[in-house]
């Protein structure tokens, strides 16, 4: 469960946002819509303890997170907060199964080397887990970043403009995947996204303005 409460945050004078409060629980989706400039990437921060807001709070389950200490925040987020970035950022030097069990070993869990198999053969890469990440194809390479997000069974998934370079079919693939591991794990799942096509397959919307 993911709510926030009189979020805003000014990076000077002339650029302030003031953010509609957010409640949306375990297993539950939340569509975030916006264009360019509305501060989408900010409140994506802000909801993944990166960015503390001047104002308000952000409490997953039953912690505010920004009263937590520089390194309990950081814990609190490997442990509790899955990220889907826009474009994955992996470590190339390793595998891709080495990058799953690098994320569980940050955040300070005990390596489970059965689950990212699960994980691997339900998103369809269980024939890629032993290949470099730039060996990947452009679709993989999302669907591993879905599994990094995952692998720490979060309270809250985050996804960062996940589809806004997919062709419709593929768009429609990793909502679904996205919905139905957010449901496995519990998970809450928000979407930021200047993405119209999104609006489908979401009951709850936001628009910042």
């Amino acid at each position: 469960m993911l709510k926030t409460s009189g979020i805003t945050h000014a990076y000077d004078e002339k650029l302030k946002f003031n953010f509609p409060d957010i409640n949306c629980g375990n297993s539950q989706t939340l569509l975030v819509l916006g264009q360019s400039g509305v501060g989408k990437t900010t409140l994506l921060h802000i909801l993944a303890g990166i960015l503390k807001p001047n104002q308000g709070e952000v409490i997953i389950e039953d912690t505010n997170i920004y009263k937590l200490s520089g390194n309990k925040l950081d814990k609190f987020r490997g442990q509790n907060i899955g990220l889907v970035f826009q474009k994955p950022h992996f470590v190339q030097s390793v595998s891709a199964e080495e990058n799953l069990l690098l994320a569980q070993k940050m955040a300070g869990n005990n390596l489970d080397k059965k689950y990212a198999s699960e994980l691997f053969e339900t998103l369809n890469l269980g024939h890629r887990k032993n290949a470099k990440t730039y060996e990947m194809s452009q679709g993989e390479q999302q669907r591993l970043s879905i599994a990094r997000a995952l692998i720490n069974k979060p309270k809250v998934i985050l996804a960062d403009e996940p589809t806004s370079a997919l062709d419709d079919k593929n768009c429609e693939e990793v909502i679904k995947l996205l919905e139905r591991h957010s449901e496995i794990v519990n998970a809450s799942l928000i979407v930021v996204t200047h993405d119209n096509r999104l609006k489908d397959f979401f009951n709850n919307k936001v628009e910042l303005i």
